[in-house]
C-alpha cells in the first residue's frame, strides 16, 4: 500500500510539473511585437530591411518561432549576405544582418559579390560605375574571374574594362572604358590578347576614341572598325 501511494504521488507531481511547464511555455510564447535590426549598411536602409522582414515575422510567436527557418528566409532578401537572429525578452527578435558588397552588375537584373554570387538589387538602385558583366546561367564565377584577369592584363595599356560578355556558345567580347569593343572569340585567348597589346602599343593607342571595335578572331592579325569618317587602317599583322 505504501509503495502504491508513493507511486501515485510521483505521478501527481509529474502531472503538476507538466501542467506548470505548459503554462509557463504559453506565458512566454507571446506574439512577436518588435523587430530590431543591427549592422553596418552602406547601400540599404533600415527602413528597407524592416519592410522586407515584416512578412517573415508576421504571426510568429516569440518562443516557438523556428529561428533556423527564419534565418533561411531572411537570407533570401536582396542585399543580405549573412543573418544572425536572437530572442530579446519579452517579445522581440533581433536580426544582425551583414550586407552584400557589390563588385559588378550581372545580366542587367543582378549584382555580383566578391565571390561571384548573384543577388537581386531591386527595388534599390545599383551603385554607379560598376563593371557590367553577363553570361549564361551558372557562369557568374567564371566571368568574374576572367574579368579580374583581363583587368590586370589591360592595366599595362592604361585601359579599363566597362563590360565583359560570355556568349552562350563560349565566345568572349569586352568593352573598354573608351567605348571600343574587342571581339576575343572562343579560342587562343592569350595569343589574341598578345596581338591586341602589340597593336595597341605600336599603332592603335593614339586613335582609341575613334575605334568602334577590334576583332581579334583572325589567325595572324587584328581587324579594326572605325567610327564615322575617322581615319581607317588596314588589318594589323
Amino acid at each position: 500500500m505504501h509503495k502504491r501511494s508513493a507511486w501515485l504521488g510521483l505521478v501527481l507531481l509529474a502531472l503538476m510539473l507538466g501542467a506548470g511547464g505548459r503554462a509557463l511555455w504559453l506565458w512566454l510564447d507571446t506574439p512577436v511585437e518588435r523587430v530590431a535590426v543591427r549592422g553596418d549598411w552602406e547601400y540599404a536602409s533600415v527602413g528597407y530591411l524592416r519592410q522586407q522582414l515584416a512578412p517573415l515575422v508576421r504571426d510568429t510567436r516569440w518562443l516557438s518561432v523556428d529561428l533556423a527557418e527564419l534565418r533561411r528566409s531572411a537570407l533570401g532578401i536582396g542585399w543580405v549576405k549573412e543573418v544572425r537572429i536572437s530572442r530579446q525578452w519579452p517579445d522581440a527578435l533581433v536580426f544582425e544582418l551583414v550586407e552584400q558588397t557589390p563588385v559588378a552588375r550581372w545580366n542587367d537584373d543582378r549584382l555580383l559579390n566578391a565571390a561571384g554570387t548573384p543577388f537581386v538589387f531591386a527595388p534599390l538602385a545599383p551603385p554607379a560605375r560598376l563593371p557590367d558583366l553577363a553570361g549564361p546561367p551558372g557562369s557568374s564565377k567564371e566571368v568574374l574571374r576572367y574579368y579580374q584577369t583581363l583587368e590586370k592584363r589591360l592595366s599595362s595599356l592604361d585601359l579599363a574594362l566597362d563590360q565583359l560578355r560570355l556568349e552562350p556558345r563560349g565566345a568572349w567580347r569586352l568593352q573598354l572604358d573608351d567605348g571600343a569593343w574587342v571581339m576575343l572569340g572562343r579560342r587562343q585567348h592569350d595569343a589574341r590578347l598578345a596581338r591586341l597589346t602589340a597593336a595597341w602599343r605600336h599603332e592603335l593607342g593614339p586613335y582609341a576614341k575613334a575605334i568602334r571595335y577590334v576583332d581579334l578572331r583572325y589567325p595572324n592579325g587584328v581587324a579594326v572598325a572605325w567610327h564615322g569618317d575617322s581615319p581607317r587602317a588596314d588589318t594589323t599583322p
